[in-house]
């Protein structure tokens, strides 16, 4: 294994561990988390099972599509994604829980700034790594580069809006209360829709780029 491989593959298992954390705290904000993390939130108040088996079921099912239909999209990275993030998210979130808790709106908002933050952060090295894509991310690319359908940037937020919807309707259907939908899908969710793209482009240029071409 050649030494940029190496790099690569590390890029990757920082950027899911960082992606991973990240949810967790984006949950104990409480002030809304990426649409598919949305979608995860909903489908885990109907399903009795932890967190992280309920993360890796969902994306069993969304590599199944990547699989058939364009397996270009599936690499090193994407197990990685699979069968971590949503465990250590699980684990952030309940650590988190024992050592902040009733959290002012003050520092609700604090932790979401420093969610998106290193989501981003994380995501730029993942991204970077070029070792295959999330499960979530396959199924967009997949649609617009293969079936043509769209260019990616709308598809992508379309598959947002149905990631939204669905969990909404999910964690209603699982027993919720309506009040508390703004703790899944709120300012935070609006944020990351807005700013990822060019936060992760900025840590891409300044932290991962560099990092990869041995500049750092």
């Amino acid at each position: 294994m050649n030494s940029n491989l190496k790099k690569r593959i590390l890029m990757s298992l920082l950027g899911v561990v960082v992606c991973a954390i990240s949810v967790g705290i984006f949950k104990i904000a409480a002030l809304g988390v990426d649409p598919f993390q949305s979608f995860m939130a909903g489908l885990d108040s109907v399903v009795p099972l932890d967190f992280g088996t309920v993360y890796v079921i969902a994306n069993v099912v969304l590599l199944s599509f990547a699989l058939i239909t364009d397996r270009h999209y599936i690499g090193i990275a994407t197990f990685i994604n699979l069968f971590l993030l949503g465990y250590i998210t699980e684990f952030t979130y309940e650590s988190l829980q024992k050592v902040i808790v009733n959290p002012s709106i003050v520092l609700r908002l604090v932790l979401l700034l420093v969610a998106v933050g290193i989501i981003c952060f994380g995501s730029a090295f993942y991204i970077t790594a070029d070792l295959g894509v999330s499960t979530y991310d396959a199924v967009a690319l997949v649609l617009a580069n293969k079936y043509k359908i769209g260019k990616f940037k709308y598809i992508r937020i379309c598959t947002d809006l149905v990631c939204i919807i669905i969990g909404i309707a999910l964690y209603l259907l699982g027993g919720g209360q309506l009040a508390m939908v703004p703790t899944f899908v709120g300012v935070g969710t609006i944020i990351t829709a807005f700013f990822m793209g060019p936060l992760i482009e900025y840590f891409n240029d300044k932290f991962a780029r560099p990092f990869l071409n041995g500049k750092n």
